[in-house]
């Protein structure tokens, strides 16, 4: 097969697979979403088209003729042009080895056969945005150490010497190539007056001044000075005093032009918000992927103030078609509909804040009633564990600092993890949520359940991503709570109970109080 190419593209994705029909399936999929897309239907084709082009995202069938996919992918590894392509197997669904040997070789996900649409189209795009932000971050560091490289090699520092006026007694060449004349043109002037407009207003408040007349060392960074031609750069000095047996005779000045270095720091900047916006972003679709785990439960949550509500509301249109009714039994009636319709609308009012994606910044967290909104969101799964959830808080407890919905996500996810060893194991004791105070910068919230828990060959993995201890597993969930976490400036972790199951816990900063990292044993 020869390889399709759209019309500008900037994403390039290769569909490797031996069987045509699945190569149709995967192209009439992503032709319209702007990829610029290569086909292989063997995996020599498939090298020689990944070492060409250098594709962001690779979806690769595993049993191929010849070459399968493991050694396509190892080979894609093996190789500084293709190792950061992602590469996405296509599988079958319960072919949990076929999968693990996948990751271990770098594969970056698995699709499962038959083929999802929808599921195809947004790994395709998560992945593909990752691997582009790493490679402009890549790109971008190369640039700064390119830039650091000609500046240490070409451009110097430049060095004054001062006498106790500010008068310029020595300049070296690079002090002249940055302020664009000749060294000797700078000889015997004022320092203030040359690099500073402001010199004769607030000459006693000027940088180095003080160095000059009372022998304090200066160190500053992105100062304004000025060329000879009168134009700006931002710059950076070091002022230090030059004394001679304890007598201030002026000082010595090196400073350097850092426009090209800000500009640099503020792209780099950028580029790191961006990635940021994809975590927070794949964080989201967990939540997503939650929801529609929980789905069912939750319809049937609602269902039942609906039904209530629909019960309550024929037996009050009975009672008024009654010529005398009991008017007091209507008001009982009424109020029992307006109570299960708040409860319906508290069961969606606790979905939509969920599922939103959080608000830029942090927030001053009450941890009880954080936990306690998070048992009631849990309350679907646990209905299907007899034992049920229970929560400890201890008393006096101090309000947290952090974003409420992805503490509530990463809370939840360890709840429900929780839930499904206990129900695993055929256990009826409850998942203990529990909350206290660990020294003086944080609080540690625990997750403890008496369920099958972690091999202990597991411990060391358990927040890796793409690494899972079930069955059906993805491996992101524990992944994504940490990095969650971490960015609330706490820290995540496991432990094994003496008496078996699980315990989970996490971090969250003390609100008000600065201090180390918030750390727990």
């Amino acid at each position: 097969m020869t390889e399709v190419v759209s019309e500008n593209s900037e994403v390039t994705v290769l569909l490797v697979d031996d069987n045509p029909q699945n190569l149709k399936v995967l192209y009439e999929t992503l032709k319209d979403k702007g990829y610029r897309l290569l086909i292989a239907n063997e995996g020599e084709k498939a090298l020689d088209l990944a070492h060409r082009h250098r594709p962001e995202v690779i979806l690769l069938d595993i049993m191929m003729p010849e070459m399968d996919g493991y050694e396509v992918c190892e080979r894609l590894k093996a190789d500084p042009d293709t190792a950061d392509c992602a590469v996405v197997f296509l599988s079958a669904l319960d072919d949990l080895q076929a999968k693990v040997k996948g990751f271990s070789l770098g594969g970056a996900d698995y699709i499962s056969k038959p083929f999802q649409s929808q599921e195809v189209i947004a790994r395709v795009k998560t992945h593909a945005s990752v691997i582009r932000l790493e490679r402009e971050l890549q790109a971008r560091n190369r640039e700064l150490q390119s830039d650091q490289a000609r500046i240490l090699n070409s451009i110097s520092e430049g060095i004054y010497g001062l006498d106790e006026n500010g008068i310029i007694e020595f300049a070296n060449p690079a002090s002249a190539l940055i302020m664009g004349c000749t060294a000797e043109e700078l000889i015997g002037k004022s320092f203030f007056d040359l690099h500073f407009a402001t010199a004769a207003a607030c000459k006693d408040s000027l940088p180095v001044m003080a160095t000059c007349q009372q022998g304090v060392a200066e160190n500053q960074r992105d100062i304004q000075m000025l060329r000879a031609d009168g134009t700006g750069f931002s710059a950076e000095y070091r002022a230090t005093p030059k004394l001679d047996d304890g007598e201030l005779h002026g000082a010595v000045v090196v400073f350097r032009d850092i426009t090209v270095e800000l500009e640099n720091e503020q792209a780099l900047d950028e580029a790191r918000t961006l990635v940021q916006e994809q975590r927070d972003q794949l964080a989201h679709t967990s939540r997503l992927t939650t929801m529609g785990e929980m789905a069912a439960g939750f319809a049937h949550e609602v269902n039942q103030p609906l039904t209530a509500i629909s019960n309550y509301a024929r037996v009050s249109k009975r009672m008024m078609a009654k010529d005398a009714p009991d008017l007091a039994l209507l008001r009982e009636t009424m109020d029992k509909i307006e109570a299960q319709s708040h409860r319906a609308s508290e069961i969606i009012r606790r979905i939509r804040r969920f599922m939103k994606k959080p608000a830029t910044g942090k927030e001053v967290l009450s941890v009880p009633g954080l936990l306690d909104d998070t048992r009631q969101f849990a309350e679907v799964d646990m209905r299907n564990n007899e034992g049920g959830i229970e929560v400890q808080v201890e008393g006096d407890l101090p309000d947290v600092q952090g974003d409420p919905i992805q503490v509530q996500q990463v809370t939840l996810n360890l709840i429900r993890n929780a839930l499904e060893a206990t129900r695993t194991a055929g256990s009826s004791a409850p998942v203990e949520v529990s909350a206290r105070r660990c020294g003086d910068h944080c609080v540690r919230v625990q997750v403890r359940d008496h369920g099958v828990g972690v091999p202990e060959e597991a411990e060391e993995k358990l927040f890796h991503p793409f690494y899972t201890t079930k069955d059906d597993g993805m491996g992101i969930g524990l992944a994504t709570c940490r990095s969650l976490i971490q960015a609330q400036g706490g820290e995540i972790g496991y432990e094994r109970p003496e008496d078996g199951g699980a315990c989970f816990y996490f971090t969250l900063p003390i609100a008000g109080v600065e201090g180390e990292l918030c750390t727990a044993p």
